[in-house]
Order: C-alpha cells, then sequence, then structure tokens
C-alpha cells in the first residue's frame, strides 16, 4: 500500500494535530495561558520546519509539489546506513550542505525546547529530548520512499541540539553570574 501525501497536505496535518493537543491539554489541565501558547508556538515552528526538509525534497521543480509517497510495507533494509560518517569516504554532491543543514536545522531545538518545557532544565535532557525525536524522524523515514535512515543524521541533528542547548544554558548561566 502507498499513501502520496504531498507537503501542504503534511503541514495541515500537522497543524490540525498540533491544535488538538493544544485544546486537550488546555482542557485536561483546565489551564490557558495565552503566553505559554505563543512560547509553545516556537516548537510548532520548529516541527514544520524540520518536517519540510526531512520529508519532501529541497528544490521545487516547475510546476511540480514536493510530495511524499509513505510505503507500509517492509522493504526498508536497504535504506538503513548504521556506518558512521560513511559520506566522508563516499561523498557525494551536496554532502558538506547536508552536514550542516543537519547541525543547524536541529539547533532551534536545543534552544527553543528548554525555554518552552520546564523539566527540560538541563543540557543532559534536552539532548536526550532532541535525540528522541531524531530517533522518531530517522525510523520513521524506513517508510518514506525516497528518503534513508542514516546513522549520521542521528549524529549530526543530535550536534545541532547539542550546540543550541550549550548556547541557551550557556546565556543562563551568564546572566545568573551578572545578577
Amino acid at each position: 500500500m502507498i499513501i502520496r501525501i504531498t507537503m501542504a497536505q503534511m503541514m495541515i496535518m500537522i497543524t490540525i494535530i498540533w491544535i488538538i493537543v493544544r485544546a486537550v491539554t488546555a482542557a485536561v489541565t483546565r489551564k490557558f495561558s495565552i503566553k505559554r501558547e505563543f512560547k509553545l508556538l516556537l516548537v510548532y515552528i520548529c516541527l514544520i520546519v524540520i518536517a519540510r526538509f526531512v520529508y519532501f525534497d529541497f528544490p521545487i521543480e516547475k510546476g511540480t509539489r514536493p510530495t511524499l509517497y509513505v510505503v507500509l510495507t517492509w522493504t526498508a533494509i536497504n535504506k538503513v546506513t548504521l556506518l558512521p560518517f560513511y559520506f566522508l569516504v563516499d561523498r557525494y554532491k551536496g554532502w558538506l550542505m547536508n552536514v550542516i543543514g543537519n547541525i543547524a536545522m536541529f539547533i532551534p531545538v536545543g534552544i527553543v525546547w528548554p525555554v518552552c518545557f520546564d523539566k527540560l532544565d538541563s543540557i543532559k535532557k534536552t539532548v536526550l529530548a532532541g535525540f528522541g525525536l531524531t530517533l522518531f524522524i530517522e525510523l520513521s523515514q524506513i517508510f518514506c520512499d525516497g528518503r534513508h535512515t542514516d546513522i549520521d543524521d542521528l549524529i549530526l541533528n543530535t550536534c545541532g541540539v547539542v550546540i543550541g542547548a550549550v548556547i541557551l544554558f550557556s546565556i543562563r548561566k551568564a546572566k545568573k553570574a551578572a545578577k
């Protein structure tokens, strides 16, 4: 079975899920803070941007919409690379942009998530949360035609989270020391 998802459909799907989760959370906790919701919009934006670049090809060709094909069969074994930093041996066109992009795309996660989620009160917890998000994304790509599950992406994305977390927690530490 093959499911065809356009980029617009995925963004609408993520948005609907986001709204439902936020509404259910407000109903269950009986709390609603517009200030908190605006902060959480940063998390939403991180997820939308990551989904755009992870699941859809970067260049938009003339007149075509980026489309994701989800294949619900287990034929993924040849789509998984477990050898770390294989790109250093087998360089391909655009490998450097891939490295920089994978790191840069997750720096905001290391900054935004601890700001929005009080339980992410250390670099270690933030990195573990970012690693979990990256692992979810990489595993989900097993079922996406034209996508590839790669240990390098897991490592590089997590490095991006580390950089973001170090930036945020260093700023927090400096502010505390200045008081």
